[in-house]
């Protein structure tokens, strides 16, 4: 049987991930941060482990479980992460410092830990990563830097990692229903204060947060396109799937430059003076 381990699983699209991949025959290994989460998939019948991804220490004790019960690791879904929304100044330093802490040196850090197990299994990483990294859109720039970098980082370890026989491949999902909008609307609310520059743009930027719930696909349907991809010979290095996947990267390497600014400045209330 094959294993499987899946960060985020909580809800959305890593636990519809997990519900796929097990129906498909996998032994699937689903992580949360909190204990309720770990719980019900504890319930529901996954080899449920809690798991802080930036958690060092706990990477090497899960690590060391499944090198215990298995030997190797055949699938690394990385899918935890979150949305920073806001204005990027509003934020600074330290919003942008956190969310590349989860969404990013995180999926690094879990790779590594994980390595010795997938080169065993000569086995696949799946990086989930966001259209948001290739449209950048205004109040979410370092939610959307941080995705650029996973699709860099994803490029550089399909090819490291391809002379150990480990496959690598990045999803970037487009509006995908999930709880990612309701955090992200409760994240933006933490950062933009009445004291706020952007303050009278507050809609647009609530806006922003909403999007990814714009007409989204559904996280089965997800699942099931992204468990039919790892299926393929040879696995493809790029995969998007849900609404807007297909034509909002399209956009960006369409439209000249000043003509998207403008298109994106509309949109979110950026062409009047402040």
């Amino acid at each position: 049987m094959p294993t499987v381990l899946i960060t985020g699983c909580s809800s959305g699209i890593g636990r519809a991930l997990a519900d796929a991949f097990r129906d498909a025959g996998h032994e699937v290994w689903a992580t949360a941060r909190k204990p309720d989460d770990v719980d019900a998939l504890l319930a529901a019948g996954f080899a449920a482990r809690q798991l802080d991804v930036n958690d060092g220490e706990a990477l090497t004790r899960l690590a060391d479980e499944l090198e215990d019960r298995h030997g190797g690791l055949d699938i690394l879904i990385n899918n935890a992460g979150y949305g920073a929304m806001g204005p990027l100044l509003d934020g600074g330093v330290e919003a942008m410092r956190q969310q590349f802490e989860t969404n990013v040196f995180a999926l690094v850090g879990v790779t590594r830990a994980l390595f010795p197990l997938l080169r065993r299994s000569r086995g696949l990483v799946v990086n989930i990563g966001s259209v948001s990294g290739v449209l950048v859109t205004p109040f979410a720039g370092a939610y959307c830097a941080s995705k650029a970098a996973v699709h860099g980082l994803t490029d550089a370890l399909r090819l490291e990692l391809a002379p150990f026989g480990i496959r690598v491949m990045e999803v970037q999902p487009g509006a995908i229903a999930s709880q990612f909008a309701s955090n992200a609307q409760q994240q933006a609310e933490q950062v933009l204060a009445s004291d706020s520059p952007w303050w009278p743009l507050r809609e647009q930027v609530q806006a922003r947060a909403r999007a990814s719930q714009d007409r989204p696909t559904s996280a089965a349907v997800f699942a099931q396109r992204l468990l039919a991809a790892t299926r393929k010979s040879p696995v493809p290095a790029l995969v998007r799937i849900g609404n807007g996947s297909t034509a909002l990267p399209l956009m960006a390497r369409v439209l000249p430059q000043r003509l998207l600014d403008w298109v994106l400045r509309k949109r979110f209330g950026l062409l009047r003076p402040l």
